[in-house]
């Protein structure tokens, strides 16, 4: 990280901190904490934003391991790249769901951001029904070959981290119940435990 912004964001922590130590312990004021402001929205000539503020770094980070060049030479499904080539058609897939899409269809969302696009520097992306055209090209072997190009690639990446790395091995526990989707089936949407066994006869 440049030392430049390093030093803005511990400045910007340093001013949280001292608004919430202004804060605690403070009298009651006569009224809510929340004020109204004078905000105002206007769009701006040069500068956009984007909902999904990450993926610039993502694919930053893609571009940098060479990942979109590796599913350009090892997977070969596109006879002619009109234009997307494999790899924009497995990102495209990734990215819709780094960027909280849940179906194919919500690629649609990304294509029509023009500040998206231009995070990734794409003039376009390809839409839900040459996606989804894309998809059906695979065969069992394809998916293998894919599958290789990622595991290859995470080798790479763990092999290029500092031995104390591998010190520690932290194992997520977390025990959350998450909705299904089974909709017909009765009881699908809840947590069920059955009843323990209790022995009469141990007192």
């Amino acid at each position: 990280m440049k030392q430049e912004i390093a030093q803005k964001m511990r400045r910007a922590k340093e001013r949280i901190e001292n608004r919430h130590a202004e804060v605690q312990g403070s009298s009651d004021s006569g009224s809510p904490v929340f004020s109204n402001q004078n905000i105002k929205y206007e769009i701006g000539g040069r500068q956009g934003g984007v909902a999904m503020g990450g993926i610039g770094a993502m694919h930053k980070f893609v571009k940098s391991i060479g990942l979109d060049k590796v599913i350009d030479e090892k997977l070969h499904l596109l006879k002619i790249h009109k234009p997307y080539h494999e790899s924009d058609h497995v990102l495209n897939f990734a990215y819709n769901v780094l960027c909280g899409g849940k179906v194919i269809d919500d690629i649609d969302h990304m294509r029509n951001d023009e500040h998206f696009l231009d995070a990734i520097g794409a003039r376009a992306v390809p839409d839900p029904t040459t996606a989804g055209d894309f998809c059906r090209r695979f065969d069992e072997n394809d998916i293998h070959i894919l599958m290789d190009v990622i595991n290859e690639k995470r080798k790479e990446i763990w092999a290029k981290q500092p031995v104390e790395f591998f010190e520690i091995a932290k194992v997520d526990g977390d025990g959350s119940i998450l909705p299904t989707t089974g909709e017909k089936k009765s009881g699908m949407d809840i947590s069920y435990s059955a009843p323990r066994k209790v022995c009469t006869s141990c007192g």
